[in-house]
């Protein structure tokens, strides 16, 4: 039967190029074989759906070579996908020298999913389409430490307000939370996040669902800034890189073999609570001894900031201090730039202690890209410059030789439209598809988000 040339699991990520059983060259095999393999129609469904949404495939016959398929069950799944609205066949795609082919479209706008980045001091909020394209978007104030209550009203004020000013008809698919903390990832839940008093076990899927009776996501907020860039930003097509966030704290983001690697329980990457090898004793949020984010994170430079400036010690971080009562992150930039010893110090020691985590970790899992976001790394070039050296100087030589260090040009956009594809990857996973095809669309389906 023809279904078995194409075995599909989670997301375009898994797909890799390579002979089908039917032996069409080009065609796409599984890159990382399963035990069980899924039912060939959901498969096949399912890869059609994930070519044509990511444009890789805009004709009948690109989809043929593409999944090893035959036409008649090309067609079929063609079929299938339009009439539930997800796929359209109405222009002309390029010709090969006789009668322009019908053209494939995915109809992105067919539904919407509503989006909320949480950091430390701001969020996020967003309504996009099903291609990840942002529609409609704002950003507020908010501290994360206020509870889950508030940070919920929030959200919920905020994605009331974008829907009714775009006017908004589509149904809500889904919905996508991000959260600058330890969360589970198939239960939706937090556990001991240092930074976010009240939020342990918060039930946020369950608050969520209730108000808007729609599958829920919740996933840590540099998970969706490195999906993000895979997907939009610096590391578009990339295999392996790592999105390292220096903010108010310190996480990273793994991307392996084209796909977010989350780990056993979803806590992959918290690299800020790795300890430093200088032995300082100062004790985290965590409750442990001199981890990378308590001496290296935003709030470690600007505690530090704030007592050479009552010191005398930087007379620039003293006159800021005097103007606005409070210093920012941005205070830390001006001294910089203006020459000033401590914050150059301060960025430059940030730096280099992110980069000593860093080499380690390049040594282990070779990454050819590494991304550097987040309020402090996009500040000053003076961290990302001792990013670099302490990389390039303590990493094996075979492991830099190609490898690149950036500066993130857009982690805000990259946090909303990462966690926006958190959740157009789970509704179009093959396993959370089958589940609502048959009805035409995933809306006023929250039990869609739990773990089957």
């Amino acid at each position: 039967m023809e279904d078995k040339d194409v075995t599909r699991i989670h997301g375009p990520e898994h797909w890799a190029a390579g002979p089908a059983a039917a032996g069409r060259p080009g065609a796409l095999t599984l890159a990382h074989p399963q035990p069980s393999l899924l039912d060939p129609r959901v498969a096949s469904l399912s890869a059609v759906l994930d070519l044509v949404r990511t444009g890789r495939a805009v004709t009948r016959s690109q989809l043929e070579v593409l999944t090893g398929l035959g036409r008649k069950l090309v067609s079929l799944r063609i079929s299938e996908l339009a009439e539930v609205g997800l796929v359209d066949e109405s222009g002309r795609g390029p010709s090969t020298g006789g009668r322009a082919p019908r053209r494939l479209r995915f109809v992105a706008e067919a539904g919407h999913v509503l989006v909320a980045h949480f950091g430390a001091t701001a969020a996020g909020l967003a309504v996009a389409d099903l291609s990840g394209r942002i529609v409609a978007q704002t950003r507020v104030a908010h501290s994360i430490g206020e509870g889950p209550a508030a940070a919920l009203e929030v959200a919920f004020d905020a994605w009331d307000g974008l829907l009714d000013a775009r006017q908004v008809r589509a149904p809500v698919w889904g919905i996508g939370i991000a959260v600058p903390g330890p969360v589970e990832f198939s239960t939706a839940r937090l556990v001991s996040p240092p930074i976010m008093p009240g939020w342990h076990e918060f039930p946020i899927r369950q608050q969520v669902q209730e108000r808007y009776d729609a599958p829920v996501w919740v996933d840590n907020d540099v998970n969706a800034m490195a999906l993000g860039e895979l997907r939009v930003g610096e590391a578009a097509g990339v295999q392996d890189f790592l999105y390292v966030k220096v903010g108010t704290g310190i996480g990273a983001g793994v991307v392996s073999r084209g796909g977010l690697h989350r780990g056993g329980q979803g806590v992959a990457g918290d690299v800020g609570h790795i300890a430093i090898r200088e032995h300082v004793g100062i004790v985290c949020r965590c409750g442990k001894t001199d981890c990378l984010e308590a001496v290296a994170g935003g709030g470690a430079l600007l505690a530090a900031a704030g007592r050479a400036a009552r010191d005398g010690a930087s007379p620039v971080l003293a006159e800021r201090l005097a103007s606005t009562g409070e210093l920012t992150v941005e205070d830390l930039r001006f001294a910089a730039e203006h020459g000033d010893t401590v914050g150059l110090a301060l960025l430059t020691r940030s730096g280099r202690l992110v980069g000593e985590m860093l080499a380690a970790i390049v040594n282990f899992f070779n990454p050819s890209l590494i991304v550097v976001g987040g309020q402090v790394a996009e500040a000053a070039d003076v961290l990302l410059a001792g990013v670099r050296q302490s990389v390039y100087e303590r990493s094996l030589p075979l492991a830099t030789r190609d490898l690149r260090i950036v500066r993130s040009l857009h982690s805000q956009v990259a946090g909303v439209t990462g966690s926006a594809f958190t959740v157009i990857d789970e509704l179009f996973s093959p396993g959370v598809l089958d589940r609502w095809l048959g009805d035409g669309s995933p809306a006023g389906r929250p039990e869609l988000s739990a773990t089957a």
